[in-house]
């Protein structure tokens, strides 16, 4: 059994305002330092794989006129 529970997203929504409010904004803090942590492992990770094409020499450098046609 999961140990947790799925929730719908009004329900989410719901569940949030029943908090009080220096809660909420506490939950607000996480989650926004959760998804800038997250796009930061994602750049980090385009950035892995860039330099491994790059090792590999699969990598084309062109000029930006040529990219914008």
């Amino acid at each position: 059994m999961s140990r947790y529970q799925i929730v719908t997203f009004q329900e989410a929504l719901d569940i949030v305002e029943s908090l009080p409010e220096n809660q909420q904004e506490n939950l607000i803090e996480v989650i926004q330092h959760r998804l800038i942590e997250r796009r930061r492992e994602k750049l980090a990770e385009h950035v892995r794989e860039a330099r491994e094409e790059y090792r590999r020499g699969e990598v084309r450098f062109v000029r930006v006129q040529r990219m914008t046609l």
